[in-house]
């Protein structure tokens, strides 16, 4: 960074050099001391580096003063390319000095931590209501896990959100390299925050991030048998939807079809003859495979496969791309030209209505000075950038799973029962392959005095939508009670499941990928996801056990 000191009077100086030197040797002696001084202190004011965050009080689209702390900011993980994260980080609601702080990252890769901030898990999300040309309005997120945690919601990797760099070494990154500059960053971040080093540390993401998470932790777990300072209080990780193992994945989607009544018994029972359960990479000679392939994927051709319950929506406007002129981001990163017509708007019932709003309120001037952004570092906020000089290295993350369970940190899995991406019977399969022991299993619950289903008695049971908001109760008899302020609620569940190893898996029922996602129709306000509160008696209680009571 280059700083001018422009100083217009210098006879200011030298007409006080002339004053001294008419005066006794002890006066002088004075006076060029103080004048030293302060010229010292001056150039330590001019010329020290910005502080790298800033806190955020107004935001554009949101009536008033934000009521939570905001900080925006950037970190410098690699000096030499010149590698700059840029962050959001909202303090906890209720005891930010002691409860945990957890980082949070999007899948993608290239999905901005904005996709956290306003869609999933954060204090705010965008109210969907049709577009007029003026700015998206914001409105608060009653199930935050701000409510209850400090969460760092990171633009990761490099050229993801506002992050950026100004060299073209610096905009190439991987799964390696980005789980590295990751821990980089948390260093730094922790540095720059000493005052919540004690507090327990999670690292959580959804989707891609099933690949990166476990890196960083091991990274972090490692730092600290290593003694590298800062020493972080690392506990554990939360996985959504994880992407783990793509080969098993894509063989369990022919499962998950078939269990959702998307494929007949005939065409099942056909793929599991022809194919011998090998779907991804099929013999090109096996004809009678291909075949029945065909057929599935004519079956499959319309579907949402991120939630098999919604229409399909993608991201069209996505797709009218052109060549950026200049820009430093990357060299070959394309931007997109969004809605050039009304054919590429998509419909106000789809979820993609609301990440239209988003890339509206991102991109505009007043928003990003209020964010602190700095200038001419991107050209377009875009809130998945597919165009990443990325390498996609690892081919399983089940290793870093297993080691990390033998170094005693402990893990939360979670799976949306709708996401056909990454279905839930293949992350069940292969959290079963790791061979530990179940120490929690099937647990019934009732909804008044019926059944509503079967749980076990783990770190918490999944629930997944209600029609009112539920609120933490009480602590007693070492069981937390998780009450219901209103009698009418829609109510279902999946199960969770507790092993040996510290690890927990859960299904959340009606959920796509991510399970966490915040419905984003217009129609949705009378409906609520509760799946946030488990998360955070996960946290908050890890040694406790829950139970529902309506």
């Amino acid at each position: 960074m280059l700083w001018i000191i422009n100083i217009r009077n210098t006879s200011f100086l030298w007409g006080h050099l002339g004053e001294m030197a008419a005066t006794d040797q002890n006066m002088m002696t004075k006076k060029l001391s103080s004048l030293f001084v302060y010229f010292h202190l001056f150039l330590l004011l001019v010329c020290s580096k910005p502080v790298p965050h800033s806190i955020v009080r107004f935001l554009p689209g949101f009536s008033g003063s934000l009521p939570f702390y905001l900080e925006t900011g950037y970190l410098s993980v690699d000096e030499t390319n010149d590698v700059q994260l840029f962050y959001y980080f909202v303090k906890s609601e209720r005891s930010p000095e002691e409860d945990p702080v957890v980082l949070w990252l999007t899948g993608g890769p290239g999905c901005s931590a904005l996709t956290g901030l306003a869609y999933e898990i954060g204090p705010l999300y965008f109210k969907v209501e049709k577009y007029n040309g003026s700015l998206p309005t914001l409105t608060l997120n009653p199930h935050s896990w701000t409510k209850v945690s400090n969460i760092i919601f990171l633009d990761a990797p490099v050229l993801t959100g506002f992050s950026y760099s100004t060299t073209f070494q610096g905009s190439m990154t991987g799964d390696t390299l980005s789980a590295e500059q990751t821990y980089n960053f948390l260093r730094k971040w922790f540095i720059d925050h000493p005052d919540f080093l004690s507090n327990p540390l999670y690292v959580a993401g959804d989707s891609y991030s099933g690949f990166i998470v476990p890196i960083i932790v091991q990274n972090i777990a490692d730092g600290i048998e290593a003694g590298h300072e800062p020493l972080m209080n690392l506990k554990g990780y939360v996985l959504g939807n994880p992407l783990t193992d793509p080969i098993a994945e894509g063989n369990s989607k022919i499962r998950f079809a078939h269990c959702m009544a998307i494929l007949s018994d005939e065409l099942y029972e056909s793929l599991k003859k022809n194919c011998g359960g090998e779907y991804v990479n099929v013999d090109p000679c096996n004809v009678p495979c291909l075949k029945d392939l065909n057929e599935y994927s004519k079956c499959i051709e319309k579907l949402n496969e991120a939630m098999i319950l919604e229409p399909s929506c993608s991201e069209t406007y996505f797709s009218k791309a052109k060549e950026m002129s200049s820009g430093r981001r990357s060299l070959d990163e394309k931007s997109s030209d969004f809605f050039l017509s009304p054919s590429s708007i998509p419909a106000l019932y789809c979820r993609e209505y609301g990440y239209m709003l988003g890339y509206y309120w991102a991109n505009n001037k007043n928003v990003q000075n209020a964010l602190h952004i700095r200038k001419g570092t991107i050209r377009e906020w875009i809130r998945c950038n597919r165009h990443l000089n990325y390498k996609f290295e690892l081919q399983s993350s089940v290793q870093y799973h297993l080691n990390l369970s033998a170094r005693g940190f402990r893990s939360l899995i979670y799976s949306g029962d709708h996401d056909m991406n990454v279905p839930f019977m293949a992350t069940q399969a292969w959290i079963r392959s790791l061979n530990y022991s179940i120490i929690d299993d099937w647990r019934r619950w009732f909804s008044g005095d019926q059944i509503g289903g079967y749980s076990t008695p783990s770190t918490y049971i999944t629930i997944s939508y209600l029609i009112s908001p539920f609120s933490f109760a009480s602590r007693a008899n070492e069981t937390i009670l998780l009450e219901s302020d209103n009698s009418s609620v829609f109510l279902s569940c999946r199960y969770t499941r507790t092993y040996s190893n510290k690890m927990t898996f859960a299904t959340v029922k009606g959920y796509p990928n991510s399970a966490v996602l915040l419905e984003a129709r217009a129609s949705s306000n009378l409906i609520e996801s509760i799946t946030e509160f488990a998360i955070h008696a996960y946290l908050e209680y890890p040694d406790v056990h829950f139970e529902w009571r309506l």
